[in-house]
């Protein structure tokens, strides 16, 4: 059995998944690492494979012949110049959510693709996790009949520790929020309901982080001991109030989807809570999920209580592994593509379309609200598919 040899470019907490490639007794191997962090570098090795090469410098990886395929875990910004140079340089690549931070990044990546030969992926492990996967289940089947509204609040209850207290706070580096945290739920949207977003309205602003606002909410410990009273996983170095944050922590958004359906996604940092609700309307019926109680309701028309016998509800099954078990089953799944030319559930033209909504909102979010309409893809994106086993 042929193994696939692996480098990473990007060396952060995400860069903790590729634990499921290094496999040396099995299809994938995790050989080398790079960042341009120094302390980040014996870290991987710690966590991964104590025998990996490490560099500062990616492009050694991508001038490595027996290295089959990159995976790209760097920051948002940086996704477009590393999954195309990966590709150019004769690469499988994986690259993290979201796959760029402009729409022209997106479709660089996509040309870049085209030109290759080789298989890609992006990494919207959500549509592994079960609960969302039964959600799809039950829509496919017909069950709630046409849909024709969902509704998502998402409630990020560690906002401040994995965003505002890094360089997720600035819009330079993420364009906003509702590209880095919503493109997973964005593309959920897409795929439960099986129609891309054509124009958004939004609404967002600066409510609780950063700096300048007329509260008295600060980081008096900041300066002095580089720990914040709103960091709950130790020392961060940067505030999560300082002044240069101005990525929204508060969001809403309508969409508008192909056919007429209509979808809304609610976003908040600073909630007390860390769930996301789903909620899927058809014309027969509505879905809705509690992560909570790990279950999917499904409520009939033909009934007005959730204890009648034609509704029901789905207890869904733990999986084993981070993100609920979602990240051994798509490292899996990319492994399978490049050997066996496995179609993946994600195609990257579902990345690059849940970017271009994100970057819609922002535009209309920031515009106070006007009406924006979503940058469509061009007709030879759509025919994108992968290619057969090497």
């Amino acid at each position: 059995m042929e193994q696939i040899r692996i480098g990473v470019i990007g060396l952060g907490w995400r860069a903790g998944v590729t634990k499921y490639w290094h496999q040396p007794n099995g299809r994938s191997v995790v050989v080398a690492g790079a960042d341009a962090d120094p302390a980040r570098l014996g870290k991987f090795r710690e966590r991964i494979n104590p025998d990996a090469d490490v560099t500062l410098d990616y492009r050694e990886l991508l001038e490595r012949k027996d290295i089959d395929a990159i995976v790209v875990m760097t920051p948002d910004r940086c996704h477009d110049e590393h999954a195309v140079a990966a590709l150019e340089a004769g690469k499988h690549v994986y690259c993290e959510k979201p796959l760029a931070i402009t729409v022209e990044g997106c479709d660089r990546i996509l040309e870049a693709w085209r030109r290759s030969g080789k298989q890609f992926m992006i990494g919207f492990n959500m549509r592994y996790m079960n609960m969302y996967r039964t959600m799809k289940e039950i829509v496919a089947s017909g069950e709630i009949g046409d849909v024709k509204a969902v509704w998502v609040r998402h409630f990020v209850g560690l906002g401040s520790d994995y965003y505002y207290h890094s360089w997720h706070g600035s819009s330079r580096n993420t364009t906003s929020l509702l590209l880095q945290k919503a493109s997973h739920d964005i593309d959920l949207i897409h795929w439960i309901t099986g129609r891309y977003t054509t124009k958004v309205s939004a609404f967002g602003g600066v409510d609780y982080f950063g700096g300048g606002k007329p509260n008295d909410l600060t980081c008096p410990e900041c300066a002095e001991k580089e720990t914040c009273p709103e960091a709950r996983f130790g020392p961060l170095t940067q505030c999560a109030f300082r002044e240069e944050v101005d990525v929204e922590d508060n969001s809403m958004v309508l969409m508008e989807l192909e056919g007429g359906v209509k979808a809304s996604y609610m976003q908040c940092h600073f909630t007390p809570d860390y769930l996301r609700n789903y909620t899927v309307i058809g014309t027969e019926g509505r879905i809705e999920n509690s992560e909570t109680e790990n279950r999917v309701y499904l409520k009939s028309r033909k009934s007005g209580t959730w204890r009648d016998l034609s509704d029901r509800i789905y207890d869904i099954k733990k999986a084993e592994g981070s993100h609920n078990g979602a990240d051994p089953r798509i490292c899996e799944d990319f492994i399978d593509m490049i050997l066996q030319g496995k179609e993946p559930i994600a195609q990257p033209i579902a990345g690059r379309m849940s970017v271009a909504v994100g970057c819609a909102a922002t535009e209309s979010m920031r515009a106070g609200g006007m009406p924006v309409r979503v940058k469509q893809p061009e007709p030879w994106m759509l025919g994108l598919q992968p290619f057969a086993a090497r």
